[in-house]
């Protein structure tokens, strides 16, 4: 045998015993799961939806699986703080998070992210969605979406939409609204819906892209003036609203929606485990009750189904964020 020869024979044992290794590493690991203690994070503050599906998910777990799972919150960032203690976790199952929309969109707002949204990250399950509602203050005269439109480009740059934030779901909302219906409406960032909210009410901004659960009893109260909701579907809180695409813009469809991610390279029997369990929770009228006042419209599928919908999020608000001339800060 020649010396070339020897060593590419010893690389090629060399390398199978790595792969034997990783393999048998793998099984022990999955083999072992579910572990005593699993820790799910949440990268907000106490409260909410991202919490409420924590916890709820957390509840599902111990009872299935005779667990403890720990809700931890690590807000801060948009979300980024507790992602990054993700990233850097062991990838055994031991550590997953509830994300939202801002996890893949962080970069496209901010640079330096410590950790790529995607590849540092393995998908679990996509949980579902939560629509949003526009509305106006009573004073702007209108009552549809084809009647906003309008009145925007009669004006351009005179109505102010209002949002929680950059990059949350009601700012990519009207931002959206803006790329579809070829408008200039101007954008005014608050700390929080809340407060964001409060100046829509007072008339001090024209319109607003906020969560259903938040905004609709101020429209039964008089105080807003309902138009359409955000998704493709109509919600079942609101039979008789029209969606935007319905409304006047084909295409248009957003909402709050929310996933389970585990560190890169969790073991792949692991997440299947995890995604088998949380698809019958989803599909749990008892499970399902809990979050039906918010009028979460719950997906579920494969950790790939995720995996695809995290990318083509990320195509997507890239192209209208490139449209708007926004650029990382």
């Amino acid at each position: 045998m020649t010396q070339s020869s020897a060593a590419l024979r010893n690389a090629l044992i060399a390398a199978s015993i790595l792969v034997f290794a990783f393999g048998a590493a793998t099984s022990a690991t999955a083999q072992s799961y579910p572990h005593n203690t699993v820790k799910m994070i949440v990268p907000t503050t106490a409260g909410g939806a991202v919490d409420a599906f924590a916890r709820g998910i957390g509840r599902r777990l111990e009872q299935t699986f005779g667990i403890t799972v720990v809700v931890e919150n690590k807000a801060g960032a948009n979300g980024v703080i507790g992602a990054e203690f993700v990233a850097r976790s062991p990838a055994d199952g031991s550590t997953l998070i509830v994300i939202f929309p801002s996890h893949v969109l962080n970069p496209l707002f901010t640079k330096n992210v410590p950790f790529d949204p995607i590849n540092d990250f393995a998908p679990v399950i996509r949980i579902g969605n939560i629509p949003l509602i526009l509305v106006t203050h009573p004073g702007v005269p209108v009552t549809s979406v084809a009647d906003l439109i309008a009145l925007a480009k009669a004006q351009p740059g005179k109505l102010l939409f209002a949002s929680g934030g950059v990059g949350s779901a009601g700012h990519l909302s009207g931002e959206l609204f803006k790329f579809l219906s070829k408008t200039d409406v101007q954008h005014v960032v608050y700390r929080g819906n809340a407060v964001a909210l409060t100046d829509v009410l007072g008339g001090h901004v024209s319109m607003m892209f906020d969560t259903i659960t938040t905004g609709l009893q101020h429209t039964k109260d008089g105080k807003l003036k309902l138009l359409a909701v955000t998704t493709a579907q109509r919600s079942p809180l609101l039979p008789d609203t029209p969606t935007m695409s319905e409304a006047a813009l084909p295409g248009f469809d957003t909402s709050a929606w929310y996933a389970v991610l585990a560190p890169a390279r969790t073991p792949r029997p692991v997440i299947d485990m995890l995604n088998a369990e949380l698809n019958k929770a989803f599909a749990d009228p008892a499970f399902r009750d809990q979050f039906a006042a918010q009028g979460v419209q719950f997906v579920g599928g494969s950790a790939d189904d995720l995996g695809a919908f995290m990318r083509n999020e990320t195509k997507r608000w890239g192209e209208v964020i490139e449209s708007a001339g926004m650029k990382a800060q």
